[in-house]
């Protein structure tokens, strides 16, 4: 733990408002703060804002939206906290009700404020066990989220500094005072920022730490990716060396296994992110015929989403890049295979299968309530994880796999209705293991404190997002950005309101 008997050097500089990390959440706090009344400065450490946001699908889940009401759906608030717990099944019990309540709370105010900062939707789309459909979908792709609420940002006097590592918080005897930064874009060694409000961690998970994933999830774990290969913790390891508590780290999405992305972003992940282009395609998405619409979506269906598991059940293999079947593809493929060489492996089908998988209800990925890709539409838009031959031989000769060790992976599921038998013979990959978030964030209170191990606020520090879920267990499409956007926004306020009183430090908890 951090000891608060540090002599740290003098502050170069001090704000009203500190935000570390400018993804969705901290950009919401950022601009809370700022739109305030307070002095904010917005720290990223990689090359633009973005975080785990910009890597989304993009989908907010929120009640009483414009969306609802255009379709006649009746909803609310406490109607989508009571829904929740239907996502997190055995696990219910481990979440913060009182987290929750914040978000399902705050969620018809904060979409609108979405929709003011130039965000356009699609939607809303159903999934159960919500009661009513309320998942939106963004337009065109999740980067319409940093690109609008960059400029809101920057229009109401965030100063966003790029290249700018947080190394560490300044702990004094009356809590947090500031950061140590690191600002490779001003070439200068580091440098001391103080915060009159406090500091905002908001920046993201844990995913791609090794250290924190073994600690909180086991050492094959750790081995995985992430979606996101910056989300390396540095707001958890941050809190807790000043006394804060990780919550639920050992909960994640994931490992599951991926398609590979394209080495060339297609065209749909290149749309630029303007609200006259998200109109027109808000407008196509109810007008406009599926036969011209749906190769527009499979462009973006068939990019890095997850296969669907029901391939494995209906008999296609996993095997690594020398053609060897390495796992029962029932039992957890995903966590062997980091061990395979290069990490990847390649999921083996037959004709029997291929036809299968060409029309509903059998689709090879989805994102839900959008579309879904069948085999066909891989063939079309991914022919660089896309391989097929008449003969067993011919497919381990054009994939670079061992001949003899594909035929006995194949031989050996011979036996039995679900046997690889029928040509043509087809391989998608490479695939990989990644995690797609954690939910391990530092515990905070209602009013988004980061509170200690012995229950008490640490003065001057706040939390957002994934480093702040505090607890809460947001399964279910939408919920992560929700939390994002609505807790970034508390914590923006409530940080640039303790700024005009910083003599009012307290460690009063508001329990959550």
């Amino acid at each position: 733990m951090q000891t608060r008997n540090r002599i740290y050097p003098p502050a170069d500089e001090t704000v009203d408002v500190l935000v570390v990390g400018a993804g969705g959440a901290g950009l919401a706090a950022a601009i809370a703060a700022a739109e305030a009344g307070a002095r904010v400065v917005l720290l990223e450490k990689n090359e633009a804002p973005g975080g785990s946001t910009s890597w989304s699908i993009g989908s907010v889940s929120a009640s009483q939206t414009p969306h609802q009401r255009a379709q006649g759906i009746a909803d609310t608030p406490q109607a989508h906290w009571e829904d929740m717990p239907g996502f997190a099944g055995d696990l219910a019990d481990r979440d913060n009700d009182a987290l929750r309540h914040v978000l399902c709370d705050a969620m018809p105010d904060t979409f609108q404020w979405l929709l003011d900062s130039g965000i356009r939707f699609m939607g809303p789309m159903p999934e159960p066990p919500h009661r009513v459909p309320r998942m939106h979908n963004v337009l065109p792709n999740s980067r319409s989220f940093i690109y609008h609420l960059s400029r809101r940002a920057r229009r109401c006097g965030v100063e966003i500094r790029v290249r700018a590592r947080v190394t560490e918080l300044v702990l004094e005897e009356d809590g947090v005072r500031g950061v140590l930064v690191d600002s490779e874009s001003e070439g200068r060694p580091t440098r001391r920022i103080d915060a009159r409000g406090g500091v905002i961690l908001a920046a993201g998970d844990f995913t791609n730490s090794p250290e924190l994933k073994a600690r909180f999830m086991g050492p094959q774990e750790a081995k995985v990716a992430a979606v996101n290969p910056t989300a390396t913790g540095d707001g958890q390891r941050m809190a807790e060396r000043c006394g804060a508590q990780i919550v639920n780290g050992d909960l994640a999405l994931g490992p599951e296994i991926r398609f590979i992305a394209p080495a060339k972003e297609n065209f749909v992940r290149r749309l630029p992110p303007w609200r006259s282009l998200a109109a027109v395609m808000q407008w196509s998405m109810k007008h406009v015929p599926d036969v011209i619409l749906r190769p527009f979506l499979m462009k973006f269906l068939t990019t890095a989403l997850a296969p669907a598991l029901a391939l494995f059940e209906d008999g296609a293999l996993l095997v690594n890049a020398r053609g060897e079947r390495f796992c029962d593809e029932s039992d957890k493929p995903a966590y062997r295979l980091p061990d395979q060489p290069g990490g990847v492996g390649y999921i083996v089908i037959d004709g029997r299968i291929a036809e299968r998988y060409s029309r509903w209800p059998h689709f090879i990925s989805t994102a839900p309530g959008v579309a879904y890709a069948y085999l066909a539409d891989y063939r079309r838009n991914r022919p660089d994880i896309y391989r097929e031959a008449n003969t067993v031989e011919g497919l381990a000769r054009i994939t670079g796999m061992d001949a003899n060790a594909l035929g006995a992976s194949i031989a050996g599921t011979s036996s039995g209705m679900n046997s690889l038998a029928r040509a043509p013979f087809i391989a998608l990959g490479p695939v990989r293991a990644v995690f797609v978030h954690s939910e391990g964030g530092v515990r905070v209170d209602a009013q988004h404190h980061v509170i200690d191990v012995c229950g008490q606020r640490i003065a001057g520090l706040y939390a957002a997002g994934s480093t702040g879920q505090g607890g809460l267990l947001l399964k279910g499409h939408g919920h992560h950005l929700a939390w994002a956007f609505a807790s970034g926004r508390r914590a923006g306020r409530l940080a640039a309101a303790a700024s005009r009183r910083p003599s009012e430090r307290t460690t009063k908890v508001e329990t959550a």
